[in-house]
C-alpha cells in the first residue's frame, strides 16, 4: 500500500491502515523511543501511545510540511521526552522523599551561623554584601535582586562573582 493510501485508509479508521503502519513503522519508532527513555517496558507503552496518537491526530499531519516518517518521529521524541522527564522527577522526588523519611532534617542541616559565614559576609563591601545575602540567605533570583535593588541584571551577576571572589579569600 502506498503511503497516500494509508493516509487515507488511517483518516477513515481503517483498522488494516493502522495494522500497516504499526508494521511498517514500528521498529524505527521504537529504537527512537528506546534511545530516549532507556527502558524496554516503557519503550513499548510509549510505542503504543504515539501509535494511538499518529491514528488519532492523522487529521493535523501536512505532506507539505514533511514525509509521515519525520511527523511520526517527532510525535515520538516528543512523548518520550516527556515520559522520561516525568519518570526522572518522579525517580528524584521518590529519592529525596526516602531520604528526608529516614534522617531527621534538623539534625544534619549545618546552619550557616554556625559555620560563621553570616558573619564573614558582613566583611565584605556594602555592594557585595547586598547581593550575596540576598541570593544566598534571601533565596531571590539575579532578576529579583535586579529589580529589588534597581541595578542592572549584568551589575548582579558581577558583583556576585566579585563577591564571591571576595569571599573565598576571606575564608581562606
Amino acid at each position: 500500500m502506498k503511503q497516500d493510501r494509508l493516509i487515507l485508509g488511517l483518516k477513515k479508521g481503517d483498522k488494516a491502515a493502522m495494522e500497516l503502519l504499526y508494521e511498517r513503522y514500528s521498529g524505527i519508532l521504537y529504537g527512537t523511543i528506546l534511545k530516549i527513555v532507556k527502558s524496554e517496558p516503557l519503550a513499548q507503552d510509549v510505542l503504543q501511545e504515539v501509535i494511538v496518537k499518529v491514528w488519532q491526530n492523522i487529521d493535523r499531519y501536512d505532506a507539505q510540511k514533511g514525509r509521515l516518517l519525520s511527523w511520526m518521529l517527532r510525535i515520538a521524541r516528543n512523548r518520550s521526552i516527556d515520559v522520561y522527564r516525568s519518570n526522572a522527577y518522579k525517580h528524584q522526588y521518590h529519592k529525596t522523599n526516602s531520604l528526608e523519611q529516614g534522617v531527621e532534617i534538623g539534625k544534619t542541616e549545618l546552619n550557616v551561623n554556625t559555620i560563621g559565614l553570616k558573619e564573614i559576609v558582613k566583611q565584605l563591601p556594602e555592594d557585595y554584601r547586598k547581593v550575596i545575602e540576598l541570593a544566598y540567605f534571601g533565596g531571590y533570583t539575579q532578576v529579583e535582586i535586579a529589580e529589588e535593588l534597581n541595578i542592572p541584571l549584568g551589575t548582579v551577576k558581577s558583583r556576585l562573582r566579585i563577591g564571591l571572589r571576595e569571599l573565598r579569600k576571606l575564608v581562606n
